[in-house]
């Protein structure tokens, strides 16, 4: 609800501040979408599956964590934040992206293409952030097992989470309002999916401030996060190769998902970052368009599996939750064939 809410805001911002603006152009056109024939309704099929694919896994690991009790702890409570930025995410890219794949105008108003942009890079910024949060969870729950409980309270759990989304956002909003007020001199843009740097390059204005906030801007979001994930390994990884106990090396096992969930994100987003700012790598298109949309798809469809999969007290709780619920169902199929036959 609060998303919803966050937002109309930003579209009603969007609006008033594109009204403003002086700039005639009012569509962004994406160049990435080639001419397929009726192959587009194959990789549409595709997508949709995903899509449905990402929402049943997400909301299901979310049903879980809030249906069991045992699971009310800050991992868990980690995890069900990291699944609702999943479906966050998820909404930002993929209505706009199968609509443009089955239309043959293969372009998007502005101002929703802004407000992709905030919703995209809002949730790059805070899968980044919660990732480092559970890392450092990890690193309590591993290094001071003892007091853990009196550290990582649930007050404490939600004043980090709203935290994480407060960091985000406010990044961002303020790159927002400098980027709508820019006046545009091009609306193409190579990408499926609304690209604020390329947006950014196409503008007439002065876009020197933009770019100095924008570069402090990642230094922040990435530093931040990636500086409370080193102290919070290199101390694990101390207390677990010194020590011969072996509860926590048993403990070791639950930062495997995450750290598998880190290097999957963090590599795809290198990638993206790297060959769309640094250096322009001489890609089929094809392969580029998997890699521009590999951090936006592939995390959030991998990452509720994988830790369901990965952690037992989930994988328990899912049994307990729909096993009686599969064996009723199917008891009283076998009862209704039985009368019928």
């Amino acid at each position: 609800m609060c998303l919803c809410i966050i937002c109309i805001l930003l579209y009603v911002l969007c609006k008033s501040l594109n009204m403003q603006n002086t700039t005639q152009i009012s569509y962004v056109i994406f160049t990435a979408y080639t001419d397929v024939g009726h192959v587009k309704y194959f990789y549409f099929t595709i997508l949709l599956a995903l899509y449905v694919c990402i929402i049943f896994a997400n909301v299901l690991l979310i049903s879980i964590i809030y249906m069991d009790r045992a699971l009310h702890e800050p991992m868990y409570l980690f995890l069900c934040s990291l699944c609702v930025n999943e479906l966050y995410g998820s909404i930002g890219l993929f209505p706009c992206l199968l609509t443009n794949l089955i239309s043959n105008n293969h372009e998007i108003h502005l101002t929703y293409c802004h407000l992709q942009i905030y919703c995209l890079y809002t949730y790059g910024a805070f899968e980044f952030c919660n990732l480092a949060i559970m890392s450092y969870d990890r690193y309590l729950s591993i290094c001071y097992p003892l007091q853990y409980n009196n550290i990582m309270t649930l007050n404490r759990v939600c004043i980090l989470i709203v935290f994480a989304w407060l960091f985000s956002f406010s990044q961002f909003t303020v790159s927002l309002v400098l980027s709508v007020r820019l006046r545009l001199c091009g609306n193409i843009m190579e990408k499926v999916w609304c690209d604020n740097f390329l947006l950014v390059r196409q503008s007439c204005s002065d876009t020197t401030a933009v770019n100095i906030y924008g570069l402090c801007m990642t230094l922040v979001v990435i530093a931040v996060p990636l500086v409370l994930i080193l102290y919070s390994y290199i101390r694990i990884f101390k207390i677990i190769f010194r020590s011969s106990n072996g509860p926590n090396k048993k403990s070791l096992n639950t930062c495997v998902p995450h750290i598998v969930s880190l290097v999957n994100y963090s590599i795809a987003c290198f990638f993206e970052v790297f060959q769309g700012r640094v250096l322009k790598l001489n890609m089929p298109p094809t392969l580029r368009i998997i890699v521009s949309v590999y951090f936006l798809i592939i995390p959030p469809l991998v990452n509720p599996i994988m830790f369901g999969l990965n952690l037992t007290k989930i994988r328990d709780a899912y049994k307990k939750i729909f096993q009686p619920v599969i064996i009723l169902k199917f008891r009283t199929c076998t009862i209704t064939y039985n009368m019928y036959s």
